[in-house]
């Protein structure tokens, strides 16, 4: 591509860049036409820069253009929702969610990523569902939303393909933590994916990327503006993740627990954030309603079992067994207990989310395998009164050896003191 050296060095300067001339750059790089280390420069002179939101508007565009897309209103004629969070440790909101929705009359149609790192993936911890398949072409994903109601799969190969090669290349040139690519990354994933109305959970705090409440606004304001630039309906819940959300870390304890919110027997603050993440979606969708009728149905599928069975047939359309007993059970339990009386005032996500890491539970390379039985349960968290000797967590683990390692580690996540920590909501902000 001509003038490439000049583009990176006009952006390294501060120069605004021709939507136009943008576009075409990314479009560019996505053909090959474009070498890494150019890319790469400009990259970092974006990271220094910044971009304003034309610019950010246009490098999501051409990310989306760089392969399909789809209209899943066209496809099934309804309005389709979705939501995406930033990334957690023990946030299996999806998989609680989606039922709900469904159960409540409207579409609710999901691609989602694997973990990396300390925090989960969504399809990771499907496929400790024996049998359940990720992998379903459009055809037969449109087909489950049209008689199931929902459908939570893998990305394609062939949705946003530009963005798939730029985040490898962010990856190991330092240039992952620039709020507008992230914001442009997940919302050219969101926008081509083909849902009308989507809930953006950012997570804030020690397990999250964004670690104050402040990047965590500029991110939400930065994937607000590109959905409505979009023609989608967008909010954006900021959450907290100072602490593991819910009780379980883990791939199929997290299913574990995903099913006992869909019954109505979830943590406090995993059913509060899929309360408030249903009544948004449902208050998007075309059934009429506003969010607090939103959240009304939502508790009303719950109580009467209609999510339940919704989670069981979407399970089975997608070759899975629904039956909590087929999860896979790790063969080592052991208990962590509190070394003093007191209230717990902290529990590192961060911390949880690597010990269980470091138990198999996720992967630090791609090419590492999931371990889905592993884990942890977290009996106290945040605010809670405690006892010396009391059982506070469970490692679920493959051998002593690792269950002793992991045990040591979330025993030091917790911090146990005199007085009860100020008491706060899981959901911190809504940002619309």
């Amino acid at each position: 591509m001509a003038h490439t050296a000049d583009l990176i060095e006009r952006k390294r300067d501060g120069e605004e860049i021709p939507v136009a001339e943008l576009s075409e750059f990314v479009l560019a790089y996505a053909r090959d036409e474009v070498p890494d280390y150019q890319m790469a420069a400009w990259c970092m002179a974006v990271y220094f820069k910044g971009l304003t939101q034309a610019e950010t508007f246009a490098v999501t565009d051409a990310m989306i253009l760089s392969g399909k897309t789809l209209d899943l209103r066209a496809a099934i004629g309804r309005k389709v929702v979705d939501k995406h969070s930033t990334g957690g440790v023990g946030d299996t909101t999806s998989v609680a969610v989606g039922p709900i929705v469904a159960a409540c009359g409207v579409p609710f149609g999901k691609m989602s990523g694997r973990g990396l790192g300390h925090t989960g993936g969504t399809l990771d911890k499907l496929e400790a569902i024996p049998g359940f398949r990720v992998e379903l072409t459009t055809e037969e994903m449109v087909a489950q939303l049209r008689e199931v109601g929902m459908a939570i799969v893998g990305q394609t190969e062939r949705l946003v393909p530009a963005d798939k090669k730029l985040y490898a290349l962010r990856d190991v040139t330092a240039t992952v933590d620039i709020i507008p690519l992230i914001a442009s990354s997940i919302m050219s994933k969101k926008l081509a994916a083909g849902a009308d109305a989507i809930v953006l959970d950012v997570k804030v705090g020690d397990g999250a990327f964004m670690k104050t409440i402040e990047e965590a606004r500029i991110l939400a304001q930065d994937m607000l503006d590109l959905g409505r630039r979009s023609g989608k309906e967008v909010t954006c819940l900021l959450t907290d993740m100072d602490q593991p959300l819910g009780w379980a870390v883990g791939n199929a304890l997290e299913i574990h627990e995903a099913i006992a919110t869909v019954r109505g027997e979830g943590p406090p603050d995993y059913t509060e954030l899929v309360l408030e993440t249903c009544a948004h979606l449902l208050a998007y969708s075309d059934l009429g309603i506003g969010i607090e009728e939103g959240r009304r149905r939502a508790k009303a599928v719950i109580a009467d079992g209609a999510a339940y069975s919704t989670y069981e047939r979407w399970v089975r359309a997608q070759g899975g067994d629904p039956d909590p007993r087929a999860l896979p059970e790790a063969p080592v339990r052991l208990t962590v207990r509190a070394p003093r009386d007191g209230f717990v005032t902290r529990l590192g996500a961060r911390a949880v989310g690597v010990a269980v890491l470091d138990l198999g539970a996720g992967r630090r390379t791609k090419a590492d395998v999931v371990d889905h039985a592993v884990g942890a349960i977290l009996f106290a968290k945040r605010g809670d009164m405690v006892s010396a000797g009391e059982d506070i967590a469970e490692v679920h683990a493959r051998d002593d050896a690792a269950a002793a390692v992991a045990a040591g580690a979330i025993l030091a996540a917790y911090t146990i003191a005199d007085e009860a920590p100020v008491a706060r909501s899981v959901v911190l902000e809504i940002v619309t």
